[in-house]
């Protein structure tokens, strides 16, 4: 081999190498803003739901109120992973990820500014309910495209930890979150529809939200480059059919059996626990302290379990986790509701183990599910199969209503956590190892 080839494959290796660290900041820090614009509502808007809805609105229905709002982001989701899914794989992984990203940012932007129930009535809170639809196609078109992109940039030996480093912006963008509540909470005090923090504390998180994604924006038009490896490729007439033949379709529904067991366990810990805390009355501060220093612990944990899945197997680091979330979380958890929440240390240590030993799981998803599909239908069948799972899962706030005719209310959730843990079990075991695929 001549000089000047050897001299042309290592810079052709170093500007793959240059491209994959790009690809995958862009996609950390997407995954990041992605979360924010998820988890603002069940942070940043929980203190001040009472803005939004009538004064005499009973506990239960305020908490339903609460979720459902929660819930249309995850119901938007996988009609934005079909449409950006396609497009994804018709068009390119970046101009998908581009369009994504700003459409939160623009979403985000225009919940910042709606009016309460005192000037539209149950107006304004149907207006949020509008936009954070809307928002959740947005943000299931941002998994859909960024993700495989940086996955088709990283080196195999690394897709592990690149994959664990990607879904660390999940706690990452709770972090941001509860920060920014923090903070606007000791400056604009939170209390009934009319204190400072319901009528315009809120607002702020927001803002930071909407001002992060249009960052995020012009990092990844200047800086990330299409992926030659969906370049490349042999590109399917109709990426959404071709993810629906015979020949997908197995694969696909053991993607969404995994999924729909990590959405479960997700709408049981992250989404339900700041609001039964809420429900039991827990101070705001307390509640956001505990999920904060849990999130900076994740942060570290959703890495270690991307980067041990390189050695251990995807599949390996997927039953560890579904069978935490069977076993070992729930326990905790029962402890909690139990009377730990009274005490602000308990408090802290108990929400710390009931999302350590389980939400980390995400930190496999964005490798495993990307070795799962072949590059015609990567997009397409990350973004549907990581985001259709979510629609029965969605239903989690019915599901509790339904369970408190059997059982006191704020254990509810355990009950959800422990069906999501069995499901990501039997979903592992169903699925073969992935690590070793070639993408």
């Amino acid at each position: 081999m001549s000089t000047s080839t050897i001299s042309a494959a290592a810079a052709e290796s170093s500007n793959k190498n240059g491209q994959g660290k790009k690809a995958l900041i862009a996609a950390y820090f997407g995954f990041s803003v992605d979360m924010i614009d998820v988890y603002l509502p069940i942070i940043a808007l929980a203190p001040a739901m009472i803005y939004f809805q009538p004064a005499d609105m009973s506990p239960t229905l305020s908490t339903t109120l609460y979720y459902l709002i929660f819930v249309l982001s995850l119901i938007g989701r996988p009609i934005g992973s079909f449409i950006f899914g396609y497009a994804g794989d018709k068009i390119g992984r970046r101009k998908t990820t581009l369009i994504s990203i700003m459409g939160i940012g623009v979403t985000t932007l225009l919940i910042a500014c709606l009016p309460g129930y005192a000037t539209l009535g149950l107006g304004g809170v149907l207006l949020l309910a509008a936009l954070r639809l809307i928002s959740g196609i947005f943000m299931g078109g941002e998994y859909t495209s960024a993700n495989p992109l940086a996955m088709e940039y990283a080196p195999k030996n690394k897709r592990g930890m690149y994959g664990g480093l990607i879904n660390a912006g999940f706690p990452t963008g709770t972090i941001v979150v509860s920060l920014a509540t923090l903070g606007t909470l000791q400056l604009f005090p939170a209390g009934d529809a009319t204190s400072l923090y319901a009528v315009w504390g809120w607002r702020i998180p927001f803002l930071i939200g909407a001002l992060l994604s249009f960052i995020l924006f012009v990092y990844t038009y200047r800086n990330v480059e299409e992926s030659k490896v969906w370049e490349g490729s042999k590109k399917a007439e109709n990426p959404i059919k071709d993810l629906f033949s015979k020949k997908n379709l197995s694969l696909l529904g053991q993607v969404f059996l995994v999924m729909s067991g990590v959405w479960f366990v997700t709408n049981a810990i992250v989404s339900s626990l700041p609001g039964i805390l809420k429900y039991l009355n827990v101070n705001s501060v307390d509640s956001t302290n505990a999920q904060l220093v849990t999130n900076v612990i994740m942060f570290f944990l959703f890495i270690f379990a991307g980067a041990i899945s390189q050695k251990i197997g995807r599949k390996t680091v997927l039953l560890i986790f579904g069978i935490l979330s069977f076993t070992l979380s729930p326990i905790f958890y029962y402890m909690l509701l139990n009377g730990g929440y009274q005490n602000t240390t308990k408090l802290i240590v108990l929400v710390v183990l009931v999302n350590c030993l389980a939400i980390p799981v995400f930190g496999v998803l964005t490798s495993y599910i990307s070795e799962r599909f072949s590059t015609g239908v990567r997009a397409s069948g990350y973004g549907i199969g990581y985001s259709l799972a979510l629609v029965i899962p969605a239903l989690t706030p019915f599901f509790m209503l339904g369970l408190k005719n059997f059982m006191p209310y704020e254990f509810t959730p355990i009950v959800i956590l422990v069906i999501g843990g069995l499901f990501i079990t039997i979903g592992a075991l169903l699925g073969p190892e992935t690590k070793k695929v070639d993408l």
